[in-house]
C-alpha cells in the first residue's frame, strides 16, 4: 500500500454516462479498488453506488468526501461484524 502522506492524486470516474474526476489520497484509492473487488464490482460501479446514496442526504457531501466516508464505515462496519470491537496497539520494547 503506498505511503499514507501523499497528496490527492485526480482520476476520471464515470458515473452514469457521464465522465467526472475525483481527487483522493493514493490510500484511499487502494482502499476503494480493494472495496470493489470485495463487492464484485468494477470501482466505477462502485462510485456509481456511493453516488447514488450520497445524494440522498439532506445535506449531500462532495463526491471524494462521500467516497472516504463510505470507506470508512464500511471498513468499521467490517469490524464490528468479525467481532473486532477495538484498536489494538502495540508498544515497542
Amino acid at each position: 500500500m503506498p505511503t499514507p502522506y501523499h497528496p490527492p492524486v485526480k482520476r476520471s470516474v464515470e458515473i452514469a454516462g457521464h465522465k467526472t474526476s475525483i481527487s483522493l489520497e493514493p490510500v484511499f484509492w487502494e482502499l476503494l479498488k480493494q472495496a470493489a473487488t470485495r463487492e464484485g464490482v468494477p470501482v466505477n460501479a462502485l462510485v456509481a453506488r456511493i453516488d447514488a446514496e450520497r445524494l440522498e442526504a439532506e445535506t449531500p457531501p462532495g463526491l471524494a468526501g462521500a467516497v472516504r466516508v463510505w470507506l470508512a464505515t464500511s471498513a468499521l462496519a467490517r469490524r464490528s461484524r468479525d467481532g473486532d470491537h477495538g484498536m489494538a496497539i502495540t508498544r515497542p520494547g
